[in-house]
């Protein structure tokens, strides 16, 4: 698993392992990884090391420092480097000097026209060491041009720690930032390399380990990988039956949305579950589909048991049917129109564990914001979202996010492609998920891992062409035995 931590406590790990390391080592530790990774770059680029051409863009402070050792290093091994100096009077002196020791030059970093401009514009690699995680508010007036010129340049843009002029702590993005081709952190991730909008200026992410002491329990934001799925996911055992696996209900669809309630169910019937039933007025388009449901239109109170609840997907204005489903006291799943039929006080009244799924626009309605502002600050907005509602929220996107409903770290899915941007994906992802609820997963963990499941499935439908979300249901098997390695 992946995990992220806030500005604040990477800060007090340097401080408490600076403290017993001799003075410089740990900048040392991240130069050196620093420069592994740009001499790879600079090989697949340009073919070498030995002269290739690099700009280093320094600001102030240890983010400039890890940019001129690493320079320093680069110089050694034959590369012409020059550093572009920001702030000359607070330039990181010893990392200034040891570039020049190694042979590297300095120059004005006061715009891109000039000397600067030509040194970006000829660079087989430009490194970003402006600003470091403490950064706020995007570029400051005099980086912009700088920044302006190694996109248009056709060198490879590496970050050092995270592009500059993004909020590490959140991954907004409130002005002018670099745009980097890859980002080498140090230690850990920051929340603002897998959160969006932040993690499309970051590019490839490469992990350097500097040996800081982080506790597990600080962890800001959690990121599940093939083996943490794989462990989650529900595995009958010898002696199980369709019941012992967890029936899901879906009370979805309308006359309007019929489709809502087939592709629920397609995903209900992949996520694990032995049996789905199904509650509402598109019985006939769910059978004629999949025949194995079990229909029923006697309202969900009476429709027989099950261990999880699905409600809203296409379920156009039928407010009686969600009521009736919160008032169950087994996990409920609330999409779509279930999100603008839900009683928000009924919502907070539950004891049984909730997950919403709402995308941007149903998280701004929800939160009485404009969609821009979820979209700006989707961290937050997940958070808020839980804390007001008292429930688990998985905000779907390019970067879906669950937030806890008694907090601790947010889990960040990434697995998604932008062909899941499809009508009825977001149903697909509700029958997944609540199966997965009906089959015993807390909802932090149903959410997760349908997310995961689905992302991959779409990646697998699609194949860089569109794809329906009846394809992306399909491939739910395929992501599935993906990653359990079968």
């Amino acid at each position: 698993m992946r995990t992220a931590y806030s500005v604040e406590t990477v800060r007090n790990a340097e401080r408490e392992l600076m403290a017993r390391l001799p003075e410089g080592a740990l900048m040392q530790r991240a130069a050196a990884g620093l420069a592994a990774a740009c001499a790879q770059v600079l090989v697949r680029v340009a073919g070498r090391v030995y002269g290739s051409r690099v700009v280093l863009l320094v600001g102030s402070g240890d983010n400039g420092g890890d940019a001129l050792y690493a320079g320093a290093r680069l110089a050694r091994r034959g590369a012409a480097v020059t550093a572009l100096l920001l702030a000359p009077e607070r330039t990181h002196a010893d990392g200034l000097a040891a570039l020049r020791r190694a042979g590297g030059r300095v120059a004005d970093g006061g715009g891109a026209s000039g000397r600067a401009g030509e040194s970006i514009a000829r660079a087989d690699l430009v490194l970003d060491g402006i600003v470091g995680i403490g950064g706020k508010g995007g570029l400051r007036e005099a980086a912009v041009p700088l920044a302006d010129a190694a996109a248009r340049s056709r060198a490879a843009v590496v970050a050092v720690d995270l592009p500059s002029g993004v909020d590490a702590d959140t991954g907004q993005v409130r002005g002018d930032v670099v745009r980097a081709d890859l980002t080498v952190t140090f230690g850990t991730h920051k929340p603002g390399l897998l959160i969006d909008p932040a993690r499309e200026y970051a590019g490839a992410v490469r992990l350097v380990d500097i040996g800081l002491p982080l506790p597990a329990e600080a962890a800001e934001l959690e990121a599940l990988q093939h083996a943490d799925v794989a462990r989650l996911l529900p595995v009958p055992a010898a002696e199980s039956d369709k019941y012992r696996r967890g029936v899901v209900g879906i009370a979805a669809g309308s006359a309007r949305y019929p489709g809502a309630a087939v592709l629920a169910v397609a995903g209900a019937l992949r996520g694990g579950a032995g049996a789905v039933r199904y509650v509402g007025p598109a019985g006939d388009a769910v059978i004629a589909r999949f025949p194995e449901t079990l229909v029923s239109d006697r309202g969900p109170e009476r429709a027989g048991r099950v261990q999880a609840w699905v409600v809203g997907p296409g379920a156009g204005d039928d407010a009686a049917t969600v009521a009736e489903v919160l008032g169950a006291q087994v996990p409920v799943l609330i999409d779509a129109d279930g999100l603008r039929l839900a009683d928000a006080d009924a919502v907070r009244a539950r004891t049984a564990p909730t997950l919403m799924t709402p995308h941007a626009g149903e998280a701004a309605a929800l939160l009485g914001v404009g969609r821009e502002e979820v979209e700006g600050a989707r961290l937050a907005s997940v958070r808020e979202l839980a804390a007001r509602y008292g429930a688990t929220v998985l905000l779907k996107g390019s970067t879906t996010l669950v937030a806890g409903a008694k907090g601790g770290p947010v889990r960040v899915n990434a697995t998604g492609t932008s062909w899941l941007a499809t009508a009825g994906s977001g149903d697909v992802l509700s029958g997944l998920a609540g199966s997965l609820l009906a089959a015993g997963l807390s909802a932090v963990d149903a959410g997760s891992v349908a997310a995961y499941l689905h992302g991959l499935a779409g990646r697998f439908a699609a194949q860089g062409a569109p794809a329906g979300a009846h394809d992306v249901a399909a491939a739910i098997p395929r992501a599935w035995r993906d990653v359990r390695g079968d």
